[in-house]
């Protein structure tokens, strides 16, 4: 009966959020996607609760690469880019802001987890340029299944599958699958096999 009531409010708020759907879609034609994507995104997350959460996931299956309908997006979580894949049972907590990724099944981020487009987003090499004039490369950062990522970590590296990310750390190179990884920057602590 549970998962019946689910899939009935996935239905719902699939048809609730069209009419934003229809906006983004004919908005991409004439604004840069990024942008129009960013500014979706910022609405959609100031929606509180349960009602937040369901228009949120429905908003992302149309306007994202892939985002699984079993998946929570918490208040105030913001992304930057529709090439972005979430996968099945995955909870991304509060205030999370989660730049061009593949997030992959049954991860579980806690509050404020910022995943960056990797760690090339900004140049700064010339001197005598602007850094914000300079331009970088987004990356698209993957995280593997069964991962979680405690409050406030950043993440701008792959880290493998079933891997624990320590409160508040920094992680700037690739993690291995089965690593607890913590600190800033982040170092393996122990594995889990």
């Amino acid at each position: 009966m549970k998962s019946l009531l689910k899939q009935a409010a996935n239905l719902l708020f699939l048809m609730l959020v069209s009419p934003l759907v229809i906006l983004y879609i004919v908005g991409k034609m004439v604004v840069d996607e990024n942008s129009l994507f960013g500014s979706f995104s910022q609405l959609l997350s100031l929606i509180p609760g349960k009602t937040g959460a369901y228009l949120r996931k429905s908003f992302y299956r149309f306007t994202m690469s892939h985002c699984d309908q079993s998946c929570v997006i918490s208040f105030a979580t913001l992304f930057s880019q529709p090439d972005t894949e979430i996968g099945n049972g995955v909870y991304i907590g509060p205030q999370c802001n989660i730049g061009k990724s593949k997030i992959g099944d049954n991860c579980l981020f806690g509050s404020g987890v910022h995943i960056l487009s990797g760690k090339r987003q900004h140049d700064f090499s010339d001197i005598e340029t602007p850094i914000q004039q300079q331009g970088g490369s987004y990356l698209c950062v993957e995280i593997g299944e069964d991962t979680w990522i405690g409050n406030n970590a950043v993440v701008m590296a792959n880290v493998g599958k079933k891997c624990v990310i320590g409160a508040g750390s920094v992680v700037t190179n690739d993690v291995a699958d089965y690593s607890v990884v913590a600190g800033n920057p982040a170092k393996v602590v122990k594995m889990r096999v």
